[in-house]
Order: C-alpha cells, then structure tokens, then sequence
C-alpha cells in the first residue's frame, strides 16, 4: 500500500506568492533592533525576522493575526512554513 504524503490545506499555489526585495524586519526598524533571517507573510506581506532572531517577530505576527503561511525571504531559499499545520514545504 502506498504512503499518503500529508499536505496542508493553507499552502498557497507557488504561482502566487509574495516576495520582498528589501530585505528586512519591518518590526526590527522601528525598535532599531537587528534580525537573523527573514520571513514573508504569504497574507498579507509583510516581512518579519525569524525565530532564531531575538525578537521573533514572524512568530508574533501569526499568533496576533493567525496568517498561516510564511516563506523565507532569503535570496536562493525556497520554503514554506504552515505555523497551523507545523508544515515544512519546499518548492
């Protein structure tokens, strides 16, 4: 019998996702603070620094927002992650 590969319901079609070019932590300007990596909101755009960064602010967008889907916004990366689901994707 063939495994069942799980998918989440919340991916987006790789079709239509939503990319930055400046590359930064929109809530890091404005505390004047620094980020490790980035991540872009896939509802709404915003691009915020991740969980290895010290303020953690893609996280704290979703858990105020409940926005799913981010994507890594650093050059060459191509994944996503579904906070709901814990879902990795690589496309």
């Amino acid at each position: 019998m063939p495994l069942r590969q799980k998918r989440c319901e919340h991916l987006p079609n790789t079709d239509s996702l939503r990319y930055r070019k400046d590359y930064v932590c929109e809530e890091c300007i404005k505390d004047n603070s620094t980020w490790v990596h980035l991540r872009t909101c896939q509802s709404c755009g915003i691009t915020l620094c991740c969980d290895s960064s010290p303020n953690q602010h893609a996280t704290k967008h979703f858990q105020s927002t409940n926005h799913p889907i981010v994507i890594s916004a650093e050059p060459g990366e191509q994944w996503m992650w579904c906070y709901i689901d814990k879902f990795f994707y690589r496309y």
